[in-house]
Order: structure tokens, then C-alpha cells, then sequence
């Protein structure tokens, strides 16, 4: 079989679905519908004449043949694509899509910040981001990068740091406080309700906190478990509990005095904002101008 234009592009939509295992993910990927792509992997398979995916109504897996064809051209396909953005340099203007993965908070107060000025400024470049707290390995869900915490940046990858260390706090609302005590101690959490968090590995997290060189890490009681801060704050500005979040996620509330903050001298400091990409992969263009207008404008300083 030659390659042919078509091929060529139904190659690309094979990767995407042999990426994500999910036409519906796929499809969000490489901008087509689900049955759209559906169509056109039937119809590659029919002209290569063999069977490349196993379908059911609940997931997709490769067959071996499948398997024997990510193997062949996901290799090829990626240097094209670090081709296509190799000349993208020599454009007056940069164009391309940067695919991102992103924690809750960094989405907020990095991304948020930046966005406006980058899109006036790069109209070309599309920026498509997911947000999600739970770990994602940004290589096998076809993204260019991730953003988190750094303590949280896998293993060999290749990080940027976005912003500076970030101080770790409690917070409650006025009227909470004075219904159920101001905590003076770590451990007086424990007689207090408190809005638990789940980290990306699924793990309830404790809550740390460290003084003059002693570190704690408290296990906290509530009736709510949450992965998501924006809910967790929603939640502590009406009363139900202490949340436990990073101080600069929380400043605008304890500014207009929706929250106070407790506890500040046990606050606890972790590595701020990277973001990270695999060491195998050319950075594109788009995100190498991100990350720079990211540090330039330092919307956490």
C-alpha cells in the first residue's frame, strides 16, 4: 500500500486513538468527532486488511497487529512533527497547538494571568488545556506538558520552574472560628472539622506543617473528601470546615475577609509552579514561548 495523503492522516488518527485507548478522547485531540474517527480507522483497516483496534462498548485496545503498527510509525510521525516546528521558527508569526496538562491551581494563577496577552500576541498558536489534579503521564495522553507543583513533577522529565516556593496554610471563615476555636497547635485539628483533600495518587493527604525544625504531618477529620480547590474554597467560605491549600490560591479570600488564616507559624513551604516535559521530545516552539511569557509577566513573582 502507498502512502497517500489520506493514509497519512489516518495514520495520525490511529496514534491518537492508540494514545488515549478512547475514540471520544481521541476525537478531542485531533478535532473531529467520535464516530467521524471511528470511519476513518474502519477504513484504514480495510485498505491495510487487517484488524488494527478491538472494540467494545466499554473500551479499545490495540490488536497485535495494532500494536506492530504504533511500533513502526509513532517513531517516523514524531519527527515530523518536530520538522513542521523547526520551520515554524522561520514564520513571521508562530503557529501550532500546545496540548497541556494542568493541576487546578496552576490553571488559576499562572495560566489565567497569562492567557489574554499570549493569545493577542500569538493569535496562531492554540492553546488546549486540560485541568486535571490527579497524575497524568503527559507522554501517554499526548501532551507537550504538564504544570504542577514541583515536589510533584515525575521522574526524568525535563522541568521549568514557574514560580517561586509557595507557603502552605490553614484558613476558616470568621464565624466558623468562633463557633468551634481557633486552633493554636497542629494537633488541635483533630478537634476540628476539616475539608480533605485527595491527592493525584488517590491518597487522602495529611496535612504537613513544620517550626523552628520540627515537622508534623497531621491526619485531618471531616465529613468531605475533595480533589478539586475550588470546591474546597467554596466549601470553607461557607462555614463547612478548615481548608488546607496553598497561600497564594487562598489570598484573595483572606483579603476580603471571607477567610482568616490560622496556624501561620507551623506553615509549611514546598517547591512552587513547574512545568515539566519529556526528555524524548522537542519542545515545541508554542511552548517554548509560554513558558517565556509565563517568567516574564511572573504572576507570582
Amino acid at each position: 500500500m502507498q502512502l497517500t495523503r489520506a493514509n497519512l492522516a489516518d495514520f495520525m488518527y490511529f496514534l491518537a486513538v492508540a494514545r488515549h485507548l478512547s475514540f471520544s478522547r481521541a476525537g478531542l485531540e485531533v478535532g473531529i468527532s467520535p464516530s467521524a474517527l471511528s470511519h476513518a480507522i474502519k477504513a484504514l483497516e480495510a485498505r491495510l486488511g487487517v484488524r488494527l483496534l478491538n472494540r467494545t462498548t466499554r473500551n479499545v485496545t490495540l490488536t497485535a497487529a495494532g500494536q506492530e503498527l504504533l511500533a513502526s510509525i509513532r517513531e517516523p510521525i514524531d519527527r515530523i512533527d518536530q520538522a513542521m516546528d523547526v520551520l515554524n521558527r522561520y514564520r513571521d508569526e508562530p503557529t501550532g497547538r500546545i496540548r497541556l496538562n494542568v493541576f487546578s491551581d496552576a490553571a488559576l494563577l499562572l495560566l489565567a494571568p497569562v492567557l489574554p496577552l499570549f493569545g493577542e500576541r500569538y493569535p496562531d498558536i492554540e492553546v488546549d488545556i486540560s485541568i486535571s489534579n490527579s497524575m497524568v503521564d503527559v507522554v501517554e495522553g499526548g501532551f507537550d506538558a504538564g504544570m504542577r507543583f514541583g515536589a510533584t513533577v515525575p521522574e526524568g522529565m525535563i522541568a521549568h520552574r514557574l514560580s517561586p516556593d509557595v507557603r502552605w496554610v490553614v484558613a476558616g471563615t470568621p464565624d466558623y472560628l468562633r463557633k468551634w476555636g481557633t486552633p493554636v497547635h497542629p494537633e488541635d485539628l483533630k478537634q476540628h472539622r476539616c475539608l480533605k483533600f485527595k491527592v493525584g495518587t488517590g491518597k487522602i493527604y495529611d496535612w504537613e506543617f513544620e517550626k523552628e525544625g520540627l515537622q508534623l504531618a497531621v491526619p485531618v477529620f471531616g465529613g468531605v473528601i475533595l480533589d478539586e480547590t475550588r470546591m474546597a474554597i467554596a466549601l470553607a467560605c461557607e462555614g463547612s470546615g478548615l481548608i488546607y491549600a496553598a497561600e497564594p490560591i487562598l489570598a484573595p479570600y483572606v483579603k476580603s475577609g471571607s477567610l482568616e488564616l490560622v496556624l501561620e507559624d507551623w506553615a509549611c513551604v514546598s517547591p512552587g509552579f513547574h512545568i515539566y516535559y519529556s526528555s524524548y521530545r522537542q519542545q515545541p516552539l508554542g511552548l517554548r514561548l509560554l513558558i517565556d511569557m509565563i517568567r516574564d509577566i511572573a504572576p507570582l513573582g
